[in-house]
Formats: C-alpha cells, structure tokens, sequence
C-alpha cells in the first residue's frame, strides 16, 4: 500500500494546486491529511494564495481516498465544507503489519507519547521533516507543503513498502528510513 502524507496546508490555494500535481505523480492508495488544512492560525503569516473557499473543492475531489486528523487550526466549520471527516485527534491504522499512530502533533507527539504500543508515530505540526528510528518506534513527519520551518523547502512524505520518504515539491527525496 502507498500512502502519501501532506500536513499543514494552511489555506494556500497555490499549494493545494501542487496536492493535485503531487497526487498524479505519486498515485497513492490513501491520501493521509495531518490537519491544519484551511486556515493559517494567528501565529503564522497568511499562505499563497491563501484562499480556504477555493481550497475546499481540490480536498474534496480526494474525499474517497482521504483519511485526515484535526489540527489545532482546524475548526467544526471545517467540518461542515469538507466532505470527509477531520474531528479525530487522531487515528490508528495497521498497514504491512505495522501499527501506525497518525495524529497531527499538537497533543501527542515524541515529547507526550500515547498510551499503549504502536511501531511508527506520523504527526505534522511543527512544519520540519522528520524520518527516523527512536528507541522503541519510527518517528515521520513531513514537514509542511505550506509553510516550511527550519530553512527545510515545502515538502510532502509517502510510506511504501516499509519505507517511508520525504520529498520536495518537486518529487526529490530530503529523507528516507527503512522500517525493519
């Protein structure tokens, strides 16, 4: 199964134009949305293009393809656009025998850990491409399409075939870790 993972999106329009580019080129199996799609937060700067209106049609075209996590930016008035769900903190799915925690990064994340077991934690949040073997799980993060931090570029992972990867926008890979 491949799975291709986008966090942060933040509203740009431009950016969920290159989702689309990204999805054609990748064709994942599930399109895995870490939260904070539609709008920018009081923190952040607007995005390109921001527009959150024009943005809702390019996510729901993926609505069947889709399984996303709320971000601390997204709101129940996301809920209402979007046509599929995002009010779960989190979500556990089991993918070539592995247990994945996917959650968005503001309430669990490698400094507050869930309870119970799992083999690879995927969270966004804090907009910085992460892909490595801790202790006792694999740690991924993508980074952020929208607004990068860390002097990393605008980025999107993908998991396949126990690997997961994280690309530029322009499909070059920045990161890789293999899941033995």
């Amino acid at each position: 199964m491949k799975l291709l993972f986008i966090s942060d999106i933040h509203g740009s329009y431009h950016y969920g134009k290159k989702i689309e580019e990204i999805y054609e080129k990748e064709k994942p199996d599930q399109l895995v949305l870490l939260g904070d799609l539609l709008y920018h937060g009081a923190r952040n700067p607007l995005t390109e293009e921001y527009s959150p209106k024009d943005l809702i049609p390019v996510l729901n075209k993926y609505r069947d393809k889709v399984m996303a996590v709320r971000g601390n930016c997204d709101s129940e008035v996301d809920q209402m656009v979007l046509d599929f769900d995002i009010t779960a903190d989190y979500s556990i799915i089991f993918v070539d025998g592995l247990k994945f925690f996917i959650t968005h990064g503001h309430i669990y994340n490698e400094s507050k850990l869930p309870k119970g077991a799992f083999d690879v934690m995927v969270h966004g949040h804090t907009h910085i491409p992460v892909a490595e073997k801790k202790e006792h799980f694999y740690l991924f993060n993508p980074g952020s399409i929208t607004l990068p931090k860390g002097g990393h570029p605008s980025s999107y992972g993908v998991y396949e075939n126990r690997e997961f990867s994280v690309k530029d926008i322009a499909g070059v890979e920045m990161l890789k870790v293999k899941v033995e």
